[in-house]
């Protein structure tokens, strides 16, 4: 046992103890991680905040806001005119700023349509949203004010009349039953999962260089020359790899959940399951890799092209969905593939009866590939000089 510890801890300095190895496959991942959490909005809990002017004296602006801060999604925060607002904006005190003009409510109990100025500094989600939730609620109140103008003939009081039905629609004494929980996996997630198994998955089969170093300098044939069973030389590269690869997991996960507060939707042991089982392919695909490969120049280039098909092909970078019917079927032979799927699985609140599939899958495909890998890799050849 102390024989593979030591072949394991060796391993281990080799891969990431170097001030590159550090950057390389625990620094750079966690950074673009982060990154990525920052762009699409990580921190759980905290509403966007959406800025205002209402310069409108009557009932619509006021309706038109009540109706917003009702959805429970933003947190309002009013300015003094537009100009204030703009400068909010662009300081970025809020996501989008949304800007009532004077006399709304007149005009629109006359049938018009006054237009709302939304401002953002770039396009995201909650502006986008915003848009769409603000000419929802103006469209209703032009269409309750044409039917009041049609009711009351051209009569006067329109306006009265309009902020009189405003006001009770804000009771919502009739509302409707909600349905659809959010029970599926956001977007922003799976571009997540996918950029970690890439990061994973080439942080493993950096090992092909390891063992065909090893092997090239005969430092293999030593060790299988020495009282050193060749499983435990075995066991000792595979230890090493999965200690490297759980601590860039725990990395990772720590920084993203509780560092930038980033909801996965999927119980962390649950994710870190899926990253761990899939840390286990691709050990098979090394060690199968490095068995196959006899000229050391070649490792880095079959490494490239291992690692970047499978991630496009599996699912990492855009939906499987988008490929066409020939890719996706290809796409059942690569392990990203699987991964993916748990973690869409289990975010869309899927149990153990759906998740059984993809986990057999990566199993079954670890124990072929580190069966196949270990039976081809023979420590006792040195190689071809490049």
């Amino acid at each position: 046992m102390n024989k593979i510890l030591a072949i394991a801890w060796n391993m281990v300095k080799r891969t990431i103890a170097s001030r590159r190895g550090m950057i390389t496959y625990i620094l750079l991942p966690s950074i673009v991680i982060a990154a990525i959490i920052s762009v699409t909005g990580g921190v759980e809990g905290d509403k966007p905040t959406v800025l205002y002017s209402n310069m409108d004296t009557g009932a619509a602006g006021r309706h038109l806001l009540a109706e917003l801060e009702n959805t429970g999604d933003y947190k309002l925060v009013a300015r003094s005119d537009e100009a204030a607002l703009k400068e909010g904006v662009i300081q970025q005190e809020g996501a989008a700023g949304i800007s009532v003009p004077a006399e709304y409510t007149a005009r629109l109990a006359h049938g018009q349509q006054p237009e709302l100025s939304i401002y953002e500094l770039r396009a995201s989600e909650t502006s986008i949203l915003v848009k769409m939730k603000v000419n929802t609620i103006a469209g209703e109140m032009l269409e309750t004010a044409r039917t009041v103008n049609a009711v009351n003939g051209g009569a006067g009081g329109a306006e009265a009349k309009l902020g009189a039905i405003l006001k009770q629609a804000e009771q919502h004494n009739v509302g409707s039953t909600r349905t659809d929980y959010d029970l599926y996996p956001r977007e922003t997630l799976g571009v997540i999962t996918g950029l970690t198994l890439m990061f994973l998955m080439g942080l493993v089969t950096s090992t092909v260089s390891l063992i065909m170093d090893d092997r090239k300098g005969r430092t293999m044939m030593r060790m299988f020359s020495a009282p050193v069973r060749s499983y435990e030389i075995a066991l000792g590269n595979f230890l090493g790899s999965c200690m490297v690869g759980i601590l860039q997991i725990a990395v990772v996960l720590t920084l993203g959940k509780w560092v930038l507060r980033y909801d996965y939707e999927v119980p962390m042991y649950l994710y870190f399951l899926v990253l761990a089982a899939f840390m286990l392919v691709s050990m098979g695909i090394a060690s199968t890799v490095a068995g196959l490969v006899r000229n050391p120049g070649n490792a880095g280039m079959l490494n490239a092209l291992i690692l970047t098909p499978t991630c496009m092909l599996g699912g990492c970078f855009w939906p499987i969905s988008v490929m066409p019917d020939y890719m996706q079927k290809a796409a059942n032979f690569v392990p990203q593939k699987w991964a993916i799927q748990a973690v869409d699985i289990a975010a869309a609140g899927g149990g153990w009866n759906e998740l059984w599939l993809p986990f057999a899958v990566l199993g079954l495909m670890a124990a072929v590939l580190l069966a196949i890998g270990s039976a081809i890799l023979r420590p006792n050849e040195a190689g071809i000089s490049a």
